[in-house]
């Protein structure tokens, strides 16, 4: 508890750091405040309670927004969007494989592309939110209404996107991904609260041993997001003038779970066109309703297993695009460096594209199970709201939001000669030595 105080001390005795926090806490809760700022025009008694289906998960992921019907209704998921679009044309068009391959020019010029194109994802969604909301709520319902709300909807996402970046330059962590973890965070409490209700003191033993696999759940994510497999990489002995500097030996840490949480959000949205394109048959054929049953049910063994073998699927597909052992070979080449035992070259490429191959595919089965992990628990009599916290994208966020975040504190402590956050000094995992010349 000493070290708990002392590091805060620390922290706050940090100007530059304090600063950051504070701003952070600032925009935190002027986003928060939005969020309960209901849309013109609606009745916020006569709302329905979105608790389930991808209502309940988007709702989740905004904080509670999207139920409110609030300016912020659709939050910063446009954007998330309008990124995934953005980076799956990295791959496919040529004009933007260049952008990416200018570096900071070519970042900041994808970076407005998105920008530009989250405006039409957020208005073709915000239609699509206005359909959900109950007529009944709807204090004036015409073409003034939904003009107006599009509007709003769309000004609310590009506010969020400018906080997102004001914390990024002003605050601590990643801006985009603080915003939607608060929003995630923020229902916890309730969840909780809510969970304690529902066991009673009848249920109280059930209760602790819920929480319990909550937390071994939470460091079973913690784990595979940390997790590395170190490959060696020695550098051969250099001579300058009159000195000799010694071989280096350095590694190249490839993470088990390179993708992030990327596989779980593209499996996620082709999990909803089954049931989509079943709705539409279900009158004529008992199939499309047996198939729209089961895949509007993400507790369904057919949904899981769709869902399961979507994200073993995908982790491969994006760690392929994000992790290249042709160019780490040719980099390693240039600077004089060399995997111990193996050629360098293609040799070294192979090597790496099959250590890759072999880590993916737990990691893969990892995030499958992690994401079906919240049906499981609802299975067992978790109530709804607090069995999204037992994996699925939720989860994945926070951890990695948590992790980054306080490798940023980490470092601005180390760097003013203050102990670290953990007892044991750097955080693992986030800090490697990369073997990669710049």
């Amino acid at each position: 508890m000493n070290k708990f105080i002392t590091t805060i001390k620390n922290i706050f005795a940090i100007e530059d750091l304090r600063t950051r926090i504070l701003n952070t806490l600032f925009f935190i809760a002027i986003y928060r405040l939005g969020s309960y700022v209901v849309l013109p025009g609606v009745d916020p008694s006569r709302l329905d309670n979105k608790s389930g289906g991808i209502f309940g998960i988007l709702d989740t992921l905004l904080g509670g927004a999207f139920s409110h019907a609030s300016i912020f209704a659709l939050g910063i998921m446009p954007y998330i969007s309008a990124s995934i679009v953005l980076q799956l044309l990295t791959i496919a068009v040529p004009y933007f494989q260049k952008l990416q391959k200018e570096g900071e020019s070519g970042r900041k010029k994808i970076n407005q592309y998105t920008r530009l194109l989250t405006i039409p994802i957020v208005m073709a969604q915000s239609i699509g939110f206005i359909a959900t909301i109950n007529q009944d709520a709807l204090v004036n319902p015409g073409m003034f209404f939904t003009v107006s709300t599009m509007v709003i909807l769309t000004a609310g996402t590009l506010f969020c996107m400018w906080l997102g970046e004001k914390i990024t330059d002003k605050g601590i962590g990643n801006g985009i991904s603080m915003i939607i973890m608060i929003g995630i965070v923020s229902r916890f409490p309730g969840a909780i609260l809510g969970e304690a209700a529902a066991k009673g003191m009848r249920g109280s033993l059930i209760f602790l041993i819920e929480l319990a696999v909550l937390f071994f759940v939470v460091m079973g994510v913690i784990i595979l997001t940390q997790a590395v497999r170190r490959i060696p990489v020695q550098y051969a002995k250099q001579v300058g003038g009159v000195s000799q500097i010694n071989a280096q030996r350095q590694f190249i840490p490839l993470k088990v779970n390179a993708a992030g949480v990327m596989p779980i959000i593209f499996a996620q949205s082709l999990m909803f066109i089954p049931a989509i394109v079943a709705s539409a048959w279900q009158q004529d054929s008992e199939t499309a309703t047996y198939i729209g049953q089961k895949f509007s049910d993400y507790t369904s063994w057919q949904y899981n297993l769709v869902f399961g073998i979507l994200i073993v699927l995908f982790t491969y597909f994006y760690t392929a695009i994000s992790v290249n052992p042709k160019q780490i070979a040719d980099d390693l080449k240039r600077s004089g460096g060399f995997v111990p035992g193996v050629k360098p070259g293609d040799a070294t490429s192979e090597y790496i594209d099959e250590v890759l191959t072999h880590i993916t595919l737990p990691g893969a089965l990892a995030l499958a199970l992690i994401a079906i992990f919240p049906a499981i628990a609802l299975l067992f009599g978790v109530t709804r709201p607090f069995s999204a916290f037992y994996g699925g994208t939720s989860l994945i966020i926070m951890v990695g939001v948590v992790l980054d975040t306080m490798n940023q504190i980490e470092s601005y402590l180390l760097m003013r000669h203050y102990d670290g956050m953990m007892k044991t000094g750097k955080l693992k995992g986030r800090t490697q030595n990369i073997a990669l010349a710049s």
